[in-house]
């Protein structure tokens, strides 16, 4: 195994800089969720498996059994159950606590192979590989040790940007004969990615630029390369520009660059009639914006704007209807779980109408207008002391981390069991909870 160290001189390191290719790996968890489950039911190996989102509304993750039968990402599952049924396909309600223990300790064995690790999700993270020896092998090694230590299959993208890492590393996800590692490190390996890569999955790239490129006729990676500069710059502007440069092969995207979400929601369906009290709809409102703080310091990005929702059914002809929205624009783009908390219970009991008036059947957080937690811009009149409520954020964080979720709540969250999720298929927390693993018999 290729091993690495520090040391040496500036001017050693200069030289090695100008004759060595500085080479990125992205290493991605096989179809995360469903792998994670797996791990703790060897007998679904090789079977179909699915996971719901939240309140099991929907397909979130399918492994490779299921994709065969049809099944797509997002597909609800009142409609799929039948045909779940029918094939055998085992259904999971997701569980988060499992899922994102078993991403902590994929990324401790990953950050033995290299100095530099950047943990970018929860499946997915890139490995600074630069100077490395037989990396073929080497990344092979990685797969193994991975698959062994956790039960995690993973798949191995090697390239010079990390674009191309991205769309290696669906090359080796794809392709067995490439044994989970696909090295992209020369001009004729990335010009045959780039001829058999559709442009709408290249990194960076929306689904309103596909359109526009589709429309003159750029229908691969290939193709979109084969553009010149000026005029990616005028249609995609400058990190359309980024993307293409990165596909020629030049790095230019940082860590801090990488795509992320451009909003992130959490919301739920209420069973039977729905909610038609304020302090019951406070409560999931109060635990939809912790969630959304959450996914926020997770991915290290903040928000300007959150927006808070509760609707009645739009099916019952026998109940009052209402619709209640309101938008929320921060002084300071913040990821803080008490000032996310407070605004959106603030802005529930600003339109409240009553109790009793309305059964409301389904309530959401939604936070938008992202940005970087690290370039976030401060304001000259802002009366929050935002470095004491980032230390207390991370100190909470570590205790939830350490003793389950939710072990420290806003009392606004509360313990109401009303609104809660169905969650009818959930595993056990295998990992974190010793009462979901050792059964005493007396």
């Amino acid at each position: 195994m290729t091993s690495w160290s520090g040391g040496g001189s500036n001017q050693y390191h200069s030289q090695i800089k100008e004759i060595v290719m500085e080479l990125f790996g992205l290493v991605d968890c096989n179809n995360f969720y469903c792998s994670c489950e797996r791990v703790f039911h060897p007998d679904l190996i090789g079977k179909p498996v699915v996971v719901l989102s939240n309140n099991d509304g929907c397909v979130i993750a399918r492994s490779n059994e299921a994709k065969a039968l049809g099944l797509k990402m997002g597909d609800p599952f009142y409609q799929v159950k039948d045909m779940l049924e029918k094939n055998n396909v085992a259904v999971f309600s997701s569980n988060y606590n499992l899922y994102g223990d078993m991403s902590k300790r994929v990324m401790s064995l990953l950050s033995q192979y290299t100095p530099k690790l950047t943990h970018y999700s929860i499946d997915e993270a890139f490995l600074d590989l630069t100077g490395m020896d037989n990396l073929q092998e080497y990344c092979k090694g990685i797969v193994r040790r991975i698959g062994k230590g956790t039960g995690i299959p993973v798949s191995i993208g090697i390239a010079p940007t990390k674009t191309l890492a991205k769309m290696a590393s669906k090359y080796a996800k794809k392709y067995k004969g490439y044994e989970g590692v696909c090295l992209i490190d020369t001009d004729e390996k990335r010009e045959k990615a780039l001829k058999l890569f559709e442009v709408g999955d290249v990194w960076g790239i929306g689904h309103r630029s596909t359109k526009k490129l589709e429309y003159h006729g750029i229908k691969t990676a290939w193709d979109l390369t084969q553009k010149s500069a000026s005029w990616v710059r005028r249609e995609l502007s400058v990190t359309g520009l980024k993307t293409w440069k990165e596909l020629q092969g030049e790095s230019c995207i940082s860590i801090d660059e990488l795509p992320h979400k451009k909003s992130i929601c959490t919301s739920r369906s209420f069973p039977g009639m729905g909610l038609d009290k304020l302090q019951d709809l406070e409560e999931a409102v109060a635990n939809f914006a912790a969630s959304c703080s959450q996914k926020l310091r997770d991915g290290h990005i903040a928000c300007r704007n959150m927006t808070v929702f509760v609707y009645t059914s739009r099916f019952r002809a026998d109940t009052p209807e209402d619709y209640i929205s309101s938008d929320i624009i921060f002084p300071v783009a913040t990821n803080n779980h008490q000032e996310l908390v407070a605004y959106a219970v603030q802005a529930l009991r600003r339109y409240w109408k009553g109790d009793g008036k309305y059964y409301y059947k389904k309530a959401g957080v939604i936070v938008w207008d992202i940005c970087r937690d690290n370039e976030v811009q401060g304001n000259l009149f802002d009366e929050v002391d935002r470095e004491k409520q980032q230390k207390l954020m991370v100190a909470i964080d570590e205790i939830n981390k350490k003793n389950g979720h939710n072990t420290i709540r806003i009392s606004t969250q509360g313990y109401s069991k009303t609104w809660h999720l169905k969650s009818e298929y959930i595993s056990h927390q295998y990992t974190t909870n010793l009462d979901d693993v050792i059964v005493l018999k007396v």
